[in-house]
């Protein structure tokens, strides 16, 4: 019983500010359990679940690929069932397998990142609370000293006592909690690591069957289109418009066609008809 009735008194030592230590310590810790979870089970089978899915897609077995990464926990799982379900209808449209990989690494990175930003508000501001109870104890000594008109250990201690088991409190707090949000960081960009490897299986697998003829991918161009494909041959001059010559307006030759007789019959030495 004489520890714990240590603890409650230093608890009641310590002045308000331990309520608001307490909240934060009580936050960051919930956090810390489910994160550690989370990443746990996230992380567990990524290995194996690449390495199946990979045989079976290969093999032709796309449904039972999708079963296997359905029943999955994990980003790198989710990732390759979503390119998986569009690899199955054996048609895609230009760029749609990249959209949904990205989308779905968008919205899996959001979920592993979730609660991070609780632990890193509570590293920062427990100190800051611990100093803010400090600030308050000096307070209180020196308002002691100036009520009492002299200077007395015994006024001033109280005060100083606070000021010492807030300040402890905050940084006892705020050290753990800043050891294990980045350790939780160093887990998400080895998870990040792991969503690239299943983007990759996933892109050469299409690869793969498209090259084998398996997959089509809607609005792309052909092989043999593109390997003919050249700039335009040049056309002959006689299929251009530019090098035919323009025909004279009607009224020009019909203006012309008399002088022209008219020439002639004066050449000859005949009257004009």
């Amino acid at each position: 019983m004489e520890p714990e009735y240590t603890i409650l008194s230093l608890f009641a030592d310590g002045g308000p500010m331990m309520y608001v230590l307490m909240l934060c310590s009580l936050a960051a810790t919930g956090v810390i359990i489910a994160k550690a979870w989370t990443l746990w089970v996230a992380h567990r089978d990524t290995d194996t679940v690449l390495e199946e899915v990979g045989e079976l897609a290969r093999a032709g077995q796309i449904d039972e690929a999708i079963r296997v990464a359905a029943n999955t926990p994990g980003p790198t799982a989710a990732i390759l069932l979503a390119g998986l379900k569009r690899i199955r209808e054996r048609r895609l449209q230009e760029q749609e397998l990249e959209k949904a990989i990205d989308t779905t690494g968008t919205i899996e990175l959001g979920f592993l990142e979730r609660g991070l930003a609780v632990l890193a508000t509570v590293a920062n501001v427990a100190p800051l609370m611990g100093f803010l109870g400090t600030v308050a104890g000096m307070i209180m000594a020196f308002a002691a000293i100036e009520a009492a008109g002299d200077v007395d250990a015994t006024l001033v201690a109280g005060g100083i006592k606070v000021a010492l088991l807030t300040t402890a409190t905050g940084l006892a707090i705020a050290i753990p909690v800043n050891i294990g949000y980045n350790f939780f960081v160093t887990r998400i960009d080895k998870l990040i690591v792991d969503m690239e490897q299943g983007s990759q299986e996933i892109l050469n697998l299409a690869w793969e069957l498209e090259k084998r003829g398996e997959l089509e991918l809607a609005g792309a161009p052909s092989a043999a289109a593109a390997a003919g494909a050249g700039p335009a041959p040049p056309r002959s001059p006689e299929a251009r418009p530019e090098s035919r010559p323009a025909a004279p307006p009607p009224e020009e030759a019909d203006t012309d066609a008399p002088e022209a007789q008219g020439d002639e019959v004066d050449d000859g030495g005949k009257p004009p008809a």
